[in-house]
């Protein structure tokens, strides 16, 4: 089966890692001009400490307690289409198993360049150690560098790109995946009863279906964090994502509503969910996939971790007849999911621009 990152590849660019310790020392190195972007600070962004602007809080206890899971159910409903965000409390992946990740994680990015180029991404792949979407050799490039692997179905992984060091790294992405796409599969249900529709129809998408890992670093950038971005604005073009984040006293996750940016104050222990393109196109637009990006801090590093859910990539994508609302009107076109993937990530990250050029309105 073909899958969300062969046959596809970016061009090679520096570790971003080893730029910044260059860039941030004490005899500077200026940053160079193709990381340069225009000023984000010059948007509109929400004080983060405004609760009121804050992303929303699901609780996954309350979507389990037939008490209160229907009242929680329409909250998350409303949360996927009115922000295509929101944080999602008392999950109940052991704890044990996320600290695992983060820590070997970590191991991974601390290691020197050398050990790290080990796991690099080739030439036709965009699994691996390096950078994604990067087309041309004059586009502005995100501060940031990223390992991304196919962790999902087990005979999907391609083994040159797994870390060996840290010892622990391959077990640790192993019990998370399994641990974090059962939670992922519950929350397509939840969220399918949110709208009215069939528990199963969701989760039939993307159950058992090609799961990417993308971690991500991000270094500080002393000289100029307000003229860095750490990911271009873009939209998921999966189903559903689960980030985690460590560090929480780092803010890098922006998220775009109603013209402004809204900083998202990761709560410990909580994952950051959201909606990706594949999720929007088979709701009808009852579920938003959200521009989003990520910003850098001047003198602290950032680290994240996001699990992409996907469709079969041989389908065709378009809205599911059941979540087309009585009345309502197909909103998207069909393509197949192969052609969409090929489109997303054969560009730059350019926001909703791919999204938008499906709908039929």
């Amino acid at each position: 089966m073909a899958d969300a990152a062969r046959g596809m590849g970016s061009l090679p660019v520096a570790n971003v890692q080893a730029l910044a310790e260059t860039c941030n020392n004490g005899v500077a190195e200026p940053v160079p001009r193709r990381y340069l972007s225009k000023d984000p600070s010059a948007e509109e962004v929400v004080a983060a400490d405004d609760s009121s602007h804050a992303i929303p809080v699901i609780d996954f206890r309350k979507l389990l307690d037939p008490e209160s899971s229907e009242e929680e159910c329409a909250r998350l409903g409303s949360a996927c289409h009115r922000w295509g965000f929101f944080q999602l409390i008392n999950h109940g992946v052991p704890d044990e198993v996320i600290a695992n990740l983060m820590k070997d994680v970590v191991g991974f990015f601390k290691q020197p360049l050398e050990a790290k180029k080990e796991c690099a991404q080739q030439a036709d792949s965009l699994e691996g150690y390096g950078q994604a979407f990067v087309v041309s050799e004059d586009q502005k490039l995100d501060w940031a560098d990223m390992l991304y692997l196919i962790v999902q179905p087990r005979e999907s992984r391609d083994m040159r790109f797994w870390p060996t060091r840290p010892a622990s790294f391959r077990d640790s992405v192993d019990s998370y995946s399994l641990e974090a796409s059962k939670l992922a599969y519950h929350l397509l249900e939840f969220m399918a009863k949110g709208v009215g529709a069939d528990p199963a129809s969701l989760r039939g998408v993307f159950q058992g279906q090609v799961r990417g890992m993308r971690a991500n670093y991000y270094p500080p950038c002393r000289q100029a964090a307000d003229r860095v971005l750490g990911l271009s604005p873009h939209t998921d073009p999966n189903g559903l994502t689960l980030l985690l984040q460590m560090n929480h006293d780092v803010q890098g996750l922006q998220v775009s509503k109603d013209g402004r940016w809204f900083p998202v104050q990761a709560l410990d222990g909580a994952f950051v969910v959201n909606v990706g393109d594949a999720l929007e196109i088979v709701s009808n637009g009852a579920f938003k996939s959200v521009e989003h990006r990520a910003v850098i801090h001047p003198t602290k590093e950032r680290i994240s971790v996001a699990l992409f859910h996907f469709p079969d990539q041989d389908r065709m994508l378009g809205p599911l007849p059941e979540l087309v609302k009585k009345g309502d009107r197909v909103r998207y076109g069909t393509t197949s999911y192969q052609d969409f993937l090929k489109q997303y990530f054969t560009a730059k990250l350019d926001g909703r621009k791919l999204i938008e050029s499906f709908k039929l309105e």
